[in-house]
Order: structure tokens, then sequence, then C-alpha cells
């Protein structure tokens, strides 16, 4: 996902990508087979034959199906196998290297705040050193989900956490990129309502940085500011919406960005509601591009664009497919939000991203960062469990 001005694009970035999952699947299966059809691992498994087995019937391009059908389910599969395969010193230590890391994609784009490179794509969207604003926004919405979660999960939030936040949300908004920014205001918002809903705890509780000294104190200047420079403020956020005045509000917004590709899903839909149009496969089939590996004729890249998730689904599997992947969804959900607010607030920014970026089901690009974090939400909970665990165990979770 590097930017193209920063090093040019591989010739073996498609073909490769195979190359690592399958390693990656193997070396885990090679560690501890015990632990491959986890209990957390067998919804994947079960909706991956779903896919599979769909994309053989069906699908108008059986190769190109399967073959994404196959790589996302070792994929998730993978992941979650690994998180959990970790002892809980090791789990704890990954997932502080997995936020460093995406601290470290954050701190190394600052420079390029400045300079045309930074700004490659479109000229006026913030990308850093990712290849597109569409990447950068949402990998920041993720780490600002995050970083928020351990902000307001702790009553006496560290000052470097609480600047991580806000950068992360300027960020977001330099980027352009609308659907990550509803995605990190949602998915945090929804998950602390949800926790402490579920665990019948007040809010104090569940986000004691919320009613924090320090919280408080942003908030006044936060005030100040905004009655200050109020106006300027406010005509920003207009034009994150608008996106350089293509749209009054947000529903023109959504639909003058995603109309065109919603029609098309819409129509194929009322053709073949209950059969789907095949896994992976573009509205229009005729149009669209297949690369294959010039040796073997395995196509190793079929990229498409469709940004509604779930309008995708229910096109390309039909009914029964759109339900099982429901079922799959809620699986996600229920397990991660008993890892609490962190946990359920990353997958569920994950999700929101895909009402407006269709990768929740692609293994390649964008779409591994959202698999590696839901695997870890996934399994959060049973690392985070003092059952399992020393009660003196040393705590270096990020959130």
């Amino acid at each position: 996902m590097i930017s193209p001005g920063i090093a040019p694009i591989s010739g073996f970035s498609s073909a490769g990508r195979y190359a690592v999952i399958f390693a990656a699947a193997l070396s885990v299966l090679m560690k501890n087979r015990s632990t491959v059809l986890a209990y957390d691992a067998v919804p994947t498994l079960f909706l991956g034959i779903f896919i599979t087995f769909h994309s053989i019937l069906f699908s108008p391009i059986v190769d190109v199906s399967a073959l994404k059908s196959i790589s996302w389910t070792i994929s998730m599969l993978t992941v979650i196998t690994a998180w959990r395969q970790l002892s809980h010193d090791d789990w704890d230590a990954v997932s502080l290297q997995v936020f460093r890391s995406l601290i470290l994609v954050m701190v190394v784009s600052l420079p390029l705040l400045v300079l045309p490179l930074g700004y490659l794509v479109n000229g006026t969207g913030f990308q850093g050193i990712l290849n597109h604003p569409q990447a950068m926004g949402p990998t920041l919405a993720l780490l600002g989900a995050w970083s928020a979660s351990q902000m307001f999960g702790s009553k006496r939030p560290p000052w470097h956490v609480v600047i991580l936040v806000i950068v992360c949300v300027v960020l977001v908004l330099l980027s352009e990129a609308r659907t990550a920014g509803l995605a990190l205001l949602g998915g945090f918002s929804f998950a602390a309502l949800c926790v402490s809903l579920l665990s019948k705890r007040r809010l104090v509780s569940t986000l004691p940085g919320l009613f924090s000294p320090r919280f408080g104190l942003i908030t006044v200047v936060g005030v100040v500011l905004l009655s200050l420079f109020g106006s300027k403020f406010l005509g920003n956020i207009a034009s994150y919406i608008s996106k350089r005045g293509e749209a009054s509000n947000l529903m023109e917004a959504y639909q003058g960005s995603r109309g065109y590709l919603i029609d098309a899903m819409q129509a194929n839909i009322s053709m073949s509601p209950w059969q789907g149009i095949g896994f992976g496969i573009a509205s229009i089939p005729e149009a669209m591009v297949v690369t294959r590996d010039p040796m073997l004729g395995l196509p190793i890249g079929a990229a498409i664009e469709k940004g509604v998730m779930p309008l995708a689904v229910l096109e390309e599997l039909g009914i029964p497919g759109f339900i099982f992947v429901a079922v799959w969804i809620a699986s996600v959900l229920r397990r991660s939000a008993r890892g609490g607010v962190a946990s359920l607030s990353v997958a569920l920014t994950v999700l929101l991203l895909n009402l407006g970026e269709n990768t929740l089901f692609s293994a390649g690009g964008f779409g591994m960062l959202p698999i590696i974090l839901l695997g870890w939400a996934i399994t959060s909970a049973d690392h985070l469990s003092p059952v399992r665990h020393a009660p003196n165990r040393r705590m270096t979770q990020p959130a």
C-alpha cells in the first residue's frame, strides 16, 4: 500500500500476496494443529466453505471467485488462529507492536503534510506514505478508535494518547475520507454504549476518562477555540462533508459518491435475488479485468469497486449468503464485545468502514489490516480473562 511516489509498484505484488498468505497459514498449521478449529474460528470456516461452494456452482468466472473465497477464508482462519496461539504476554506484545506500527505510519506521514507528495492522488486529500487517501483515512480511523478506547478507558488519560487521538481525527479530516470519519465516530460511540448497556454499568465505570479532569480541560479549550474560530471550523467540516463542493449534505454526498454503484447492484439483486452473481464478481462481469499469471494462467488480480458491503454481499451471494454473512458478523461482534470497549470499537469501525469501502472480504491491499484487527478483537476476551492468566501479569495492551 506504499505510495508510488515513494517506491515503484512491485510487479510481483499480486502473486506475492498469495505466497505470504499460504506461508503464514502453513506456519500456523505446523505450530499447533489442535487450535485450527478453535470455537471462535468455526463460524469463519463454515462461511468460507459456503462461499467456496457458491462460487463453484454459480459464479460466471469460477476460478476468480473460488480463489478470492479461499484466500479470504485462509487469511481469516490464519489470523484468528495465530492470535489465539499466542501466550498472554506474547499477545500483549504483538498487540503493542501492531498499535505502534499504525502510529509509525502516521508519524512518518506527518512531514508530507507540507509536500505535494502527500496529496499525490488528487491534490487535496491527504494520503501520507500510502497510495490513496481512501487508504490513509480508514487506517487512521482504526488507530483513532483504538486510541480513543485507551484514552477514555483510563481514569487519568496519558497526554500522549490524548494527542494521538486528536492527530488521528485531524488527519482523517484532511484525508477527505468521509466514511472513515463516520466510522471512527460511530465505531467508538456505539461500542461504548453497547458495552455499558450489556455490562449494566454506568458510563462513568465504562469510560472513566470521559469524566477525568484532563478531558474536562480539553473540553474547555475546545469550547474556547470553537467560540474564536467557530465559523472557520464549521466551514472546514462542511467542506469535508461536501468534498470540494460536490454535495450540500451527507446523504447527497453519499449518493454522489456511491449512487452509481448502488444502482448497478440493485439491478442485479432484482434479477437474481436468491442465486447472486458470484463472489467477488463485478456488477458488470463482462467489463471485469482479470490479470492472470502468464505461466499457470491463474487469476492474480481482479479488482472491483462496489463500496457498500451489505449490498455487495446480497448482490454476489443472494439472500441465503446474505443471511449467512449476517450471522457471521453477529458472531464476530459478540466475541469482540466480550473483550470490552477497545475490541468492540475496532470491530465496529471495521464494519462501518465497509459502508463506503467494500474491503471486509478482501485479503489484498488495505483489506488485510481489517482482517488482522478483527482477529485481535475476536480473541481479545480470552487473553484478557483473569481466569486463564496469572493475576500478576504485566499489562502492556495498548487499549
